[in-house]
């Protein structure tokens, strides 16, 4: 049996047409999502289906969303993994920005290494080198202690 793969797939911070090719055609590609909120989530897969649906050609309709948040993803993960050793796809979005950073992704990730299933991270946004890069302040060092 083959086992499936968890992508981390950065969503915009603020506009939705930020999105990269690369997270569009894996977010049209996988087999189910697992969001913060499937409301923004739908708006930006909306937002997809509309303008950048030509960029892959499988069904848009295919992935199912899954919500996937901090009131409920001790519970989710059992559920998540188990589809993963049963070779589905899956793409981890959050509201804004990158899975894992100030958002929930870190305890799936590391539930998901633990278990030998394969994560792979895409390039994105995330705020606070957006926050960093435009401040002014030296950006050869820094840390970064949460919001």
């Amino acid at each position: 049996m083959t086992i499936g793969k968890l992508y981390l797939v950065p969503t915009p911070i603020g506009n939705l047409e930020d999105i990269t090719i690369r997270a569009i055609k894996t977010l049209l590609s996988v087999d189910g999502i697992v969001c913060e909120d499937t409301r923004k989530t739908g708006l930006l897969l909306k937002l997809i289906q509309e303008k950048y649906a030509f960029l892959a050609s499988v069904d848009k309709e295919r992935a199912r969303m899954l919500p996937y948040h901090e009131h409920n993803e001790q519970q989710r993960i059992p559920e998540i993994i188990n589809a993963l050793k049963n070779g589905l796809t899956i793409a981890m979005v959050t509201d804004a920005g990158t899975p894992g950073i100030s958002d929930p992704g870190f305890r799936l990730v590391r539930e998901c290494i633990a278990q030998g299933i394969m994560v792979e991270s895409l390039p994105g946004p995330t705020a606070v080198i957006s926050a960093l890069v435009t401040s002014g302040l030296p950006t050869d060092k820094f840390l970064f202690l949460g919001y």
